[in-house]
């Protein structure tokens, strides 16, 4: 019913920029909160930034805020993570998600396959 495909990710050193994108097919959802969200080997999947697709409340977790910002496009059912000046502790695999409430992990209920970022130092 739910379809997310990211693209974007790649390789950047410390301080440089990289853009995600996510574009969804939502079936019959009108509004639904979607977002990003990273996970490396062997830690917990954590919210990064979700908003709605309607926009509204926008939460960042607090590792990000002033240099990441996330976008919709409710036209084109994308939502965007402009990551700037990325750290090496940034580098994770990055999911989009939607379906769920704020940035707790476990209430999403739809997810893409993951795009790599690697921030080397």
């Amino acid at each position: 019913q739910v379809q997310l495909v990211e693209s974007g990710g790649g390789s950047v050193q410390a301080g440089g920029s990289l853009r995600l994108s996510c574009a969804a097919s939502l079936g019959t959802y009108k509004n639904i909160r979607m977002g990003w969200f990273r996970q490396t080997p062997g830690k917990e999947r954590e919210g990064v930034a979700t908003i709605y697709t309607n926009g509204g409340t926008i939460y960042y977790a607090d590792s990000v805020k002033g240099r990441f910002t996330i976008s919709q496009d409710n036209a084109k059912n994308t939502v965007d993570l402009q990551m700037n000046n990325l750290k090496p502790e940034d580098t994770a695999m990055y999911y989009c998600a939607a379906g769920g409430s704020r940035l707790f992990t476990q209430t999403y209920n739809y997810w893409g396959q993951g795009t790599q970022v690697t921030v080397s130092s």
